[in-house]
């Protein structure tokens, strides 16, 4: 004999009950509950708990330390330059509120508080540096830094492009399109050795050279870089331009196409 539906649905509705009444008996009861009864720990050496692995490792802040296992920073914080501009604002002594510059040198002068090196601080680094400046003539100032000017990102093009110049770099921004900010190729470009200068260090400068021609000529533009801050993009001229700058006018008929070079 079958048995009925209503038999069967009553025997899973107890089983599962029972499932949910033995995982709640194996939770603690209070502030702990759910968690395990003997959490790890790191070890003690000295008195002071150890680091172990990436489980110790602090999340991304507001101060831009990023991701330790990286060696660098994931969203770095502006770190001030000469010629920046600052507005200084105290909460509760607007007498002292001021606008200064960061000299070539890399400090600044504030009011009654006398010159503090600033060039490569964070403006939270900064504004701890005022208050510590001014913790001698106030009780417990309140300081409020803002960036006012600033030297915004940029890149430089130069060679057989349209328009040479210093253009700000907004976002992401490849050589290609770099090159195209600048007007495009002239005539006399030679876009299959384009040259990308990168300062690595104060000494030190990085070269790339790219071939544009074969990458649009391709229609695949995965070997296009993305420009960083201060690169300078160099586009050579062409060696059928190089000879024709030293032709006779009467010759110049025997040039074809320099896109062939």
């Amino acid at each position: 004999m079958k048995p009925s539906s209503s038999y069967l649905l009553a025997v899973f509705a107890v089983a599962l009950l029972q499932g949910v009444f033995e995982a709640a008996n194996a939770q603690e009861s209070g502030p702990n509950r759910g968690v395990q009864y003997q959490p790890v720990t790191p070890d003690v050496k000295d008195g002071v708990p150890e680091k172990f692995g990436q489980a110790a490792s602090q999340p991304d802040g507001a101060d831009g330390t990023g991701n330790p296992v990286l060696g660098r920073e994931r969203h770095p914080l502006y770190r001030l330059a000469k010629s920046d501009v600052i507005v200084v604002t105290f909460a509760f002594a607007p007498e002292f509120n001021q606008t200064v510059t960061v000299q070539p040198d890399g400090y600044i002068t504030l009011k009654d508080a006398g010159h503090l090196l600033v060039e490569g601080s964070t403006s939270m680094e900064l504004e701890q540096a005022i208050q510590l400046a001014y913790a001698k003539i106030l009780h417990e100032p309140q300081v409020t830094v803002a960036l006012k000017d600033f030297d915004r990102p940029y890149f430089i093009a130069s060679g057989e492009v349209s328009r040479p110049g210093k253009y700000e770099l907004r976002g992401s921004t490849s050589l290609v399109a770099a090159v195209a900010i600048a007007g495009g190729f002239t005539q006399q470009s030679k876009h299959s050795q384009v040259v990308l200068f990168r300062r690595v260090s104060a000494d030190v400068v990085e070269s790339h050279v790219i071939d544009v021609r074969q990458m649009l000529k391709r229609h695949n533009l995965d070997e296009d870089m993305y420009l960083q801050p201060g690169d300078y993009v160099f586009v050579p001229r062409s060696l059928i331009s190089n000879i024709m700058r030293f032709m006779p006018a009467t010759n110049l008929g025997m040039y074809s196409s320099s896109s062939r070079f």
